[in-house]
This record gives C-alpha cells, structure tokens and sequence, in this order.
C-alpha cells in the first residue's frame, strides 16, 4: 500500500508538472524539480543496493530482513521509469519551446513585413514579399500604422473650399463618411453638410468636446481659419504679413513656433493674411519640391497657395511695400511679437498647488490657439515620420496582438481581408492608429537649459508618474522625449514601467543644444523632436517643464485637443510666471 500511495504521489507530481504554464521560467521550474526527484531516487535506490553505509562512524542500516515488505525505493524500475519521465517531460519542454520560437518567428516576420510596407518604393514592397512567399493578401492590416496618402487627401479635402462654395466641407461627420452616397439625399434628413460656418459647424480638426479644450477654442479656430483664408486674395483689399521662420543662433524649434504665433496675432489684430517664408529646418533633402524650405513640409500651410502667390507678388513691389499693403517682420518689434491674450482655466499643477493665474496667462491661451492652428493638419511626411516611429516602438506589441486572431498557419494561409467594404472605408478610415494606452508622455529638459531655468533630475519625473499611477493604476506606458542619453539609461531602473522613446542618438554629457543639433543633421535634428512633440499631444497624460517652450507648446496643443481635463503635472514653472 506504502509502494502505492508512493506512485501515485509520484504520478500527481509528474502530471501537475505537465499541466504547468507554457512560460519559460515556470518551464525550467517544472525540469529542475523533477530532474532533482530523479536524482534522489537514484541516490536511495543506491543505497538501498549496498545495505547500509558508514558516516563519520555511524553505521546506519538500510536493509531488512527476508520477511520485511520491500522498500519503495529498492527497484531499479523505478529509477528507469523516473527517466523515462525525464525523458517525456524534456519532450514537451522541447515542444513548448519550439512553438515558442515559432510564435517569435512569425512575430518578426509579420514586424518586418509591416516594416517594408513603409518603403514609399512599389518595387521594394513588391521583391520582400516575394522574398517571403507572401502577397498582398495574405498580410493583415497593420493597426498602429496610419493610411498616410488617405489621410492628406482628407486633410487637404478638409482645407479647401468646396467647388461653388463659401467653406470646406466641414460637416457633423468625421473622416470620409459624408462622402458616402446615401449622404448625398441631404434633404432627406436636412444635413448641415452645406450650411454656412456661422450655423454652428466647425473645423473637424479639434476633438473632444468644448469641456475638454480651452473656452472658445472651436469658435477661434473657425475665426484664424476664415481670417486666413479670404474668397478672393487678390481683392486690393486683402492685405498681407510675410514672415520668415526665426533663424538667430540659439532658437530652438521652439521659439520659432512661439515666434511665428505672437506674428500671427499681429497679422489678425492688422487684419492682415500671414504667409510664412523661409522655415531653415526645412531646409533638408526629406522635403521635396516646393515644400523644401517650407512649413508646408511637414503641416499644411497657413493660407491657400494663392494667397502665398499674391503676397510673393507684391513683395516685388515697392509701392507695395511703402502703401503698407505688405509687411514683413522688420516692421515690428520684439515686444508687439512676443505677445498674447487668455482666459484662466487652472489645470496645470506645480509643487501640489493648481495654478490658477499668473501674469503670462494671456500668452498661454493665444500661443495655444495659434499652435494648434499652425499644426491643424499633417502632411503625408509627418503622417510618415509618425507612422515609422510608431513601428519602431510598438510595431511588435501590435504584431503580437494580430497574431492571436489569425490562424497558427500564417503566413502559409491567406488572411481574409474585408478592406474595400463600406464600413472600413467610410467609417473606421477616421480611427486613429493604435499605441498602448493610456499612454504618459515625458519631456525631460536638462542639458544647457539650466541657464534658463531649473533643472530637475529624472528621479522627480517619476515621482510624479508615480503619482498619476495611483490614481490610473492602468498606467504602464510611458513616451519618453529627451535629449540626454542618461535619462534614457536611468530609465532602466524602473522595470515595472514601459518606456518608449524614438531611436536617435542623444547627448552624452554636457553641450549646447546648437552642438548636439549640428552632430545629428538638420534632418533628423527637426524631424525627431517634431514625432515627440505630436506623440506628446496625442497622449493619455503629460509631464514636462514649463520652463521649457517646448513644453509650453506641448501644454497649448494638449489644451486644444481635448486634454484640458487630463492636467498637465510639471516640475517647474514657466521662468517669466
């Protein structure tokens, strides 16, 4: 009976170490315990063979008289049934391993896939997949990557007048849906696809609802847009203010925004159409044609392209010129563009306290109205750049996540693929691309600002990452945006979050940010802050340092997109508050 209750003990061990998790540490757990069972019985049946042994002088018997009951240790069966369990086990543990690897490998192959799907090149695209053995069909759409030729058309349907008409067709509907053809019987259900602006409907280009952006935000927006874009620019009335981007030694993107916003409320207060010049951090091969050397590289100009063409023409004429018809931004001082107006909404924290005023609260609510004007909408660049940094952070994530709803066979199967219905295009075409939420965005400033300001170490950020943590326990996710390539490697210290962050060589002890710029190029120099800068706006919660403009703008855009209510948690104030 002994012998029994021992096999069986041995049996339940053997099949609840089989029944285990298929995780890898729990998989060695299971190997290590029963090689250790084995080893013991092999051990005991050895000693059992010899009778007894001596220890230190101590004899201890381990056999019995003819007449006792066997020990349930005593036969070798046992010893070749514990590596034949052995045996099996390491089988299965091979096998889980081996589906493991294969989860991986499909993994990377549909990452990778993905990945050349980004190449702007047919050809490319074409050679990987037959590389591969794979076509067009049999890969699953990629839910963290946006359609970016789709989207610009939208984004500049959205920015133009309709044919014979006053506006944009800026509707209640979102995306492409009040392009689908039951939309046209508008006199059915008296569609406001066509009624004038000043009706009630505003620019698409604002989310959430009034509540969750800054007061008036929807209204001024439609106002700049109106402003900015009269029916006809060469009216003699029409007057214009041409204005290249800042490029004295020491501005940052930054201050160039913030610059460019003070000379539009200065245009609008003149009543004035603003054009935009020369943007220097344009200047690189990454924009093409027209758009080189232009704001219209990456976000859709200020005004039409006529506009941009008549106040061009009239920069050629001196009359022009000295009738006041045009300006520029020699005409103007630093005190009349460095200026702004705003209502008070205290959302912002600093040191445990809400601030609910302070003397620069003007400038924040103009320079937020004004940035998110300027960024209205994306180019197919952005849209791009957007799309490869996103890949590069969470493309696995996402590949991980596809994978479960397809079949183990992929890639050797087909996947069913439903673009082309109504739905997906009219409707889910308007979804944003998918990133693990809720998402924090960090901002972490160091480096030569702590001559404008005070510097605070990485430990304080997480602190108040911590904070919100206890609040949204959900939150694991943080976009980290720096300069600094300690931050970066402090970040490893804290395990139970995840940290994203795009790929690009970072300072290594102290140097101007003007040095760092020119070590990186002026392509990647612009492009890499501007991904930060929009993945920021876009997400769940923010950290920064408002006495960093950059984290200024960052809160303006925020305010503007239906994050007023999400606060925004700073380790400093502004240095002029």
């Amino acid at each position: 009976m002994e012998a029994m209750n021992q096999k069986s003990l041995e049996r339940v061990v053997s099949q609840r170490a089989l029944q285990m998790g298929s995780s890898f540490p729990c998989q060695i757990c299971v190997v290590g315990f029963l090689c250790g069972v084995c080893l013991a019985s092999l051990f005991l049946a050895a000693l059992t063979s010899f009778g007894s042994f001596e220890f230190n002088g101590i004899s201890f018997s381990m056999g019995a008289s003819s007449s006792s009951s066997p020990s349930p240790w005593n036969s070798s069966s046992d010893a070749i049934n514990c590596k034949l369990k052995l045996k099996e086990t390491e089988r299965w543990f091979n096998s889980q391993r081996s589906t493991m690897e294969t989860d991986n490998e499909r993994v990377s192959l549909l990452h990778l896939v993905w990945g050349a799907l980004l190449t702007e090149s047919v050809h490319e695209e074409r050679e990987f997949l037959l590389k591969f053995g794979l076509n067009q069909s049999s890969v699953p759409n990629a839910p963290h990557l946006e359609n970016c030729k789709l989207s610009a058309y939208i984004n500049m349907r959205l920015d133009t007048r309709a044919e014979n008409e006053s506006f944009p067709p800026w509707t209640n509907r979102k995306g492409l849906l009040d392009m689908y053809p039951a939309s046209t019987a508008k006199e059915q259900l008296g569609s406001p696809r066509h009624r004038p602006i000043s009706e009630g409907v505003y620019p698409p280009w604002i989310t959430g609802s009034d509540e969750e952006n800054y007061p008036l935000t929807r209204k001024v927006q439609r106002d700049i847009w109106v402003h900015q874009h009269p029916p006809n620019c060469w009216d003699p009335n029409v007057r214009f203010l041409v204005a290249d981007w800042e490029r004295l030694p020491g501005f940052g993107i930054g201050a160039q925004i913030a610059g460019m916003c003070g000379l539009l409320a200065i245009a609008i207060n003149e009543k004035r159409v603003l054009v935009t010049n020369y943007y220097n951090r344009a200047d690189h091969d990454g924009c093409k044609g027209s758009s080189r050397s232009s704001w219209s590289c990456y976000f859709l100009p200020e005004t039409s392209q006529g506009c941009r063409d008549r106040a061009f023409e009239l920069m050629d004429n001196k009359e022009a010129l000295e009738k006041g018809i045009i300006t520029t931004k020699d005409n103007y001082s630093s005190k009349q563009i460095w200026a702004g107006r705003a209502p008070r909404q205290p959302t912002t924290e600093i040191n445990g306290t809400l601030i609910a005023y302070h003397r620069k609260m003007d400038r924040r609510w103009w320079r937020a109205q004004a940035v998110r004007y300027l960024m209205r909408f994306l180019t197919e660049y952005t849209c791009g750049l957007l799309n490869v940094a996103r890949h590069a952070a969470f493309g696995k994530e996402a590949a991980k996540m596809v994978l479960t709803g397809l079949p183990r066979e992929w890639p050797n199967v087909e996947v069913a693929n439903n673009s082309g219905s109504d739905i997906e295009d009219f409707v889910w075409s308007s979804h944003r691309p998918w990133i693990p939420r809720p998402m924090l965005s960090m901002h972490v400033r160091m480096g030569d600002k702590a001559c404008e300001m005070k510097v605070v170490e990485f430990e304080k950020y997480m602190l108040l990452a911590d904070r919100i943590r206890k609040h949204f326990p959900h939150l694991n996710s943080i976009w980290l945006s720096t300069e600094m390539q300690e931050v970066v490697d402090k970040s490893k210290l804290y395990p139970h979050w995840n940290f994203y962050f795009t790929n690009v060589t970072r300072q290594v002890g102290n140097m101007t940010m003007a040095i760092y710029e020119a070590s990186l190029g002026r392509e990647t120099s612009t492009n890499y802050p501007l991904v930060n800068f929009l993945m920021a706006t876009d997400s769940d919660f923010f950290i920064g340092a408002l006495g960093s403009t950059w984290c200024f703008l960052i809160d303006g855009m925020r305010n503007t997109g239906g994050k007023v209510m999400s606060g925004y948690l700073s380790v400093n104030k502004d240095r002029f508050w």
